[in-house]
């Protein structure tokens, strides 16, 4: 039986998704979101970065739509787009762990 390998649309697309995860920045916003939604200020605060470059990987990561938002007034809040990030990243952890 011949190995099945996605169109090669979905590997690129998968390719992009994966490399996302490859940037600490990127990541440490998303471990951030997985506790709970979170406005820029907060999340620059919490991670000790300019606003400048947390609103730069949050437009990253809602691009390739790992982080949803919702306005209030005039704020933006972020959180994770679906259980499938937070899983990933809990995946991702324990894969780790499991090497030390």
């Amino acid at each position: 039986m011949e190995p099945t390998i996605p169109v090669e649309e979905e590997i690129i697309d998968l390719s992009e998704f994966l490399k996302t995860f490859g940037d600490p920045t990127r990541l440490r916003i998303l471990f951030l979101l997985r506790e709970r939604e979170l406005g820029v200020h907060a999340i620059a605060e919490q991670l000790e970065l300019q606003q400048t470059t947390v609103s730069h990987q949050l437009k990253v990561l809602r691009y390739l739509r790992l982080v949803r938002y919702r306005k209030e007034g005039r704020g933006v809040f972020y959180s994770l787009s679906d259980d499938h990030i937070e899983q990933i990243l809990n995946i991702g952890m324990e894969h780790i762990q499991e090497q030390i």
